[in-house]
């Protein structure tokens, strides 16, 4: 589980984040939506330990600084940051001696094979296009299995099979237990996957809606969205 309690993040004079608070519960997938500059990746970047910031963000309890949390918490930043004298197998090795996993080669394979990485494996990471990098990075993401993840516009740059599969991974995090929060203002690229969702405008939360709520609702996801962010 991740809580996030009254998050505020300044850059100078600009409020960035102000005041957010929210929770992932276990098994389930929160959906962050909010027009460029809402402050989606600057939470991103606070929660996973990137920034420092004002408020309390705890992942099953820890601090999200302290190592417990680390051990847990995964991170696909928006654009990816990969070691250009590396090759794809040495990347997953990285991951792997960093996290102290023993038995990891099967499911890294398995992950090349899924995300169709296979015949780069001796590629560095600076010969892979966009595509083949945000790939790379999801692998190296979800190679310590860990209990929340958080996704930075994961779906952008990605092949059709490559989004088929990433979607495919979202399900089967959610039923092993695992929170996601996935951060896009591709609101139907998430549309069928989502729990709960937060809607940010000028570094705010302004609406929290569970799936459930929209069932008594005539309107849609999309929208409420613009309904809420395009007020003047």
């Amino acid at each position: 589980m991740l809580t996030v309690s009254h998050l505020t993040k300044k850059f100078g004079k600009v409020l960035a984040n102000s005041d957010i608070s929210f929770e992932l519960p276990d098994g389930s997938i929160t959906v962050l939506l909010g027009p460029n500059g809402a402050g989606k990746s600057t939470a991103m970047k606070s929660i996973i330990g990137f920034l420092k910031y004002d408020g309390s963000i705890l992942v099953n309890d820890y601090p999200n600084k302290s190592i417990q949390a680390k051990r847990i918490l995964g991170y696909v930043p928006e654009f990816p940051a990969l070691y250009p004298n590396l090759t794809v197998a040495e990347h997953l090795e990285f991951i792997a001696r960093a996290y102290k996993l023993k038995y990891y080669k099967d499911y890294a394979n398995e992950l090349l094979t899924r995300f169709e990485l296979m015949d780069k494996k001796n590629k560095f990471g600076d010969e892979l296009s966009k595509g083949m990098q945000q790939k790379l990075s999801i692998c190296c993401a979800l190679l310590p299995k860990p209990k929340v993840l958080l996704f930075d516009e994961p779906m952008v740059g990605l092949d059709p099979h490559a989004i088929k599969e990433l979607k495919l991974v979202f399900e089967q995090l959610k039923t092993e237990g695992a929170s996601l929060l996935i951060s896009t203002h591709m609101i139907d690229s998430v549309d069928a996957l989502w729990d709960e969702t937060l809607i940010m405008k000028s570094g705010q939360v302004i609406a929290h809606i569970r799936k459930e709520d929209l069932n008594d609702s005539d309107k849609t996801l999309e929208e409420i969205f613009f309904e809420m962010t395009e007020k003047r």
